[in-house]
This record gives structure tokens, sequence and C-alpha cells, in this order.
């Protein structure tokens, strides 16, 4: 070990979670500080509501995509070295994405920001994986799962106030000084791991395989919304993606040397069952960013800033939800915080599907969106802990990769089926663009939201009872001489 690798040995473990926390903010944040600004960007760069779909969508897909090759990258190439590269093109394509001057110019952007994302994302949690241990563990996560689940009500709130006190565009540009600041702290504490043994080749084209398929097939079903789903060019983009996703698995199974995802991680019934959770539930919570931002704006009459303040309580609620899972988890296990939050979210959802044109606030959404925000908050511990018990510490950046991966691949084709549903239902009605119409929309993917977390519930019954603990195999990472 020389003595520059030294440097990094010793650095406190508030410091090296605070770098591992502030990148996973910034990736999580990205998704829902958009939605508060979407409305402004429709009418700056003239796009429509379905096209609107495609800034979040082209994040979206190229994350979930790209995710499982960076979780990959994390254990091949070293968690540092993975972290700041990562880090630099998501804070450089941020940086695109706010001098955007065309929707597709901004969508391109969007799609590299979210590749940066998918790189970023998975040394996050692998970082906290390699550097906690024993009791630590659990609470290292949990501070992670709050940080992650807070950036996701955070971002409405920062971008309300961004768009309505400057512009859109600043809810790219905030993330420069996140950047900066994560870099600056990687660079001078965190010490280089990386799994000696493995391979150095990674599976690009599984990657483009899944990257490929997840957009034709959401881009087929976004398309229903104009075309109907009996159109011919529809079917095709859907049974296209879903041909990929077919070819995908066969690669990975069959054909590729070094496969993108090691699917023996999937023999674990604890692992499988977290990952179908999350993307069922990472699909419900998506749609639920979108469409109160909509409410909020095109009903109610929100400004941004108004906006942005009607999603705090939801981010303190999904801070309160993590934070109380992380201290309890010890003492009721995975499958009881599981059932715990995905019967919370279900009420959630079912009150919230209740809202009309003329709602009160406090009683018909705060309520609501705090109860569905609370459990986020307590689903991420226990999903994070499944998904990565009794998974060897090699596979450390694979096993986050594929959770996050479940979690943006149900938020994106949930947002699609959710966004397209509401679009068909408001064009039934005489006026298909007046409140009502549109309010009748937003109530069927409220519906059917409530309908995929009650489905989630009962998958979560499959969870192995006990405690599992995450990741606590033996390390077989060492730290690289530098």
């Amino acid at each position: 070990m020389s003595a520059s690798a030294s440097v990094h040995r010793h650095a406190p473990d508030w410091i090296v979670l605070t770098i591992a926390c502030v990148a996973q903010f910034m990736v999580v944040l990205d998704v829902s500080i958009v939605n508060v600004a979407l409305p402004s960007m429709q009418r700056d760069l003239h796009f429509s509501m379905t096209n609107a779909q495609w800034v979040v969508n082209a994040y979206v897909i190229t994350f979930a995509g790209f995710l499982l090759l960076g979780g990959r990258a994390a254990d091949i190439f070293g968690r540092r070295h993975v972290y700041l590269g990562g880090l630099a093109l998501f804070t450089l394509a941020s940086i695109g994405a706010g001098f955007a001057h065309t929707g597709t110019e901004l969508i391109a952007v969007r799609a590299i920001q979210g590749l940066g994302g998918a790189v970023l994302s998975p040394a996050t949690l692998t970082i906290i994986l390699t550097t906690f241990h024993g009791p630590r563990l659990p609470k290292a996560i949990g501070a992670w799962s709050a940080v992650a689940g807070a950036g996701g009500a955070v971002g409405g709130l920062l971008g309300g106030l961004l768009t309505g006190w400057f512009s859109w565009r600043w809810v790219f540009f905030i993330n420069v000084p996140f950047g900066i600041a994560a870099a600056a702290l990687a660079v001078t504490f965190l010490r280089e791991l990386r799994n000696r043994d493995a391979s150095h080749k990674l599976d690009l084209t599984g990657a483009l395989l899944v990257t490929v398929s997840l957009a034709a097939a959401v881009y087929g079903v976004v398309t229903t919304a104009t075309t109907g789903w009996g159109d011919v060019a529809t079917l095709a983009w859907i049974f296209g993606g879903v041909l990929g996703i077919v070819l995908f698995l066969f690669w990975e199974s069959r054909v590729a040397t070094n496969p993108l995802v090691a699917l023996r991680i999937f023999h674990s019934r604890a692992v499988s069952t977290a990952n179908l959770v999350m993307f069922l539930v990472g699909g419900s919570f998506f749609a639920m960013w979108y469409f109160l931002t909509f409410y909020y704006q095109y009903i109610l009459g929100y400004d941004a800033v108004k906006t942005g303040f009607a999603f705090l309580p939801m981010a303190i609620a999904i801070v309160a939800g993590a934070q109380l899972s992380s201290r309890v988890i010890g003492r009721f296990g995975v499958r009881h915080l599981l059932a715990a939050g995905t019967s919370s979210a279900t009420l959630g959802f079912l009150w919230i599907a209740l809202i009309g044109v003329h709602s009160p606030y406090a009683s018909a959404i705060l309520v609501p969106s705090v109860l569905c925000a609370f459990a986020i908050g307590l689903l991420f511990t226990p999903l994070a802990t499944a998904a990565t018990s009794g998974v060897d510490r090699a596979d450390a950046g694979l096993a986050s990769g594929v959770l996050n991966t479940s979690r943006q691949v149900g938020g994106s084709l949930a947002l699609a089926a959710l966004g397209t549903v509401a679009a068909d239902r408001s064009a039934s009605f005489a006026h298909p663009g007046s409140p009502a119409a549109l309010v009748s929309g937003y109530q069927w993917a409220f519906h059917l939201s409530a309908g995929i977390t009650l489905l989630a519930l009962v998958v979560s019954l499959a969870v192995p009872h006990g405690r599992p603990e995450a990741s606590l195999a033996a390390p077989s990472l060492a730290g690289a001489a530098e």
C-alpha cells in the first residue's frame, strides 16, 4: 500500500457516509426536482404534455438501463474511481441540461445525465457496504435510505423555489455545487477498494440490450395516449421491448462470458422478493410525484414556489419513516416492516384518489400524501437489507445496482402506463382539458397506484422470516495501491 492510499484509510465514518449520501441525494433529487419545473419547461420549450413525460423518462430509462453496468463497474474498477467518474459525468450533463434551448436537446442531455447517475448511484451503496460492518451497517443504510428518500420529496420543494425565484434551468445548475463538494471530499478522504479477482470486462452488449428494450417498451406505452392500444406501430414497439428483455435474459444466462447480471443472486428468495417489491412500489411513488405536481399547478392554481412548499411535509415524513425503520428493523425484521410500509401506502393512495376539483389541501392531500411518504421511508431500509442479504461483498455493487434498477424500471413503466391511463380518462370527457376531466384522470392513476402497492403487500409476504443482515459476507475487496 502506497502512502497516498494510506491517506484515505482512517477517514471518520461520518465523512465516508457523507460522501455516499451527498451523491445519492443528487441522483434521487434529479428525478423529483424536475417535476415541479415541468409546466415551466413545457411553456418555454413548447412541447406537449405527453412529451413532458420524456424529460423524466429519458433520465430514468438510461439510469435504469445502465445501473447494472455501474454496479459491476464499482466492483471491478474500484468504488473511488467509479464514484468520481460518475459524479463528473452527472455534473457536466446537469450543466448541459440547464443550457438546453429545445425540448429535443433537453431530453438528449437528460439521457446522458441518467447515464452518469447510473454509474454514480451503485457506487454510493457499495461505499457503505464495504465500509460499515456489524451493528453500524443497518444504521448507515438507514441514513443512506433517509437521504435517498428525502431527495425525492425535497426535490419538490427545491424545484419549486428555484423555478419560482429564478428559472427552471436552476433545477439542473443546483447540482454543480453539490458535485464539486462531493468530488473534493472523495478525492481527499475516500480510500480505494476493488475486487482484484474480478474480470476487467464489462458487458456493454447486455447494457445496451436492456436500455434499448426499456426505451422501446416505454415509448410504445406512451404513444397509446394518442394512437390507442390497437395501433400496429404501438404494439410493435411494445412487443419489440418485451422481446429485447427476453434476449437480454438469454444473453446474460447463456452467451455473455462476463454477464452484467449474475443471475445466481436471484436464487435467494429474499433478494428476488425485495427486488419485485421495489419494482412495484417504485412505480407507484414515481407516479405520485408527477400527478400531484400537475394537480397542484393546473387544478389548485399553485405557483411553483407554493407547489414546492406543498411537498415539504412529505420530505419530513420520508426522513422520519427511514429513521424509524433503521432503528426497529432488528426488533421486527424485514417482513413486518415491508407489510407495514405497503399497507400504509395502499391506504394513502386510496385516500388521495378521493381528490376533487375543489378539495381542501389539508384533509384531502396533506394527510394521505404524508402517509404515503412515511411509507416510502419505512420501506427503503428493509428493502435494501433484504436485497443484499447473503450477497458476497464482491457482488455488493451488483446487488445495489439490481435494486436501484428495479426501482427505476418500475417507475419508468408505471409513469408511462399511468400517464396513458390518466390521459385516456381525461380524453373521454366532452371537454378533455377541463379541470374535471384532468382530475378524473388523476383519480384513476391514484386508484391504480393503490392496486400496485396492494400487490406489493402480497408479494412481500414471500420474504423469509427472520432478520437478514445486509451483505455481511467476508470482504473480498482489497485496498488498491495508488
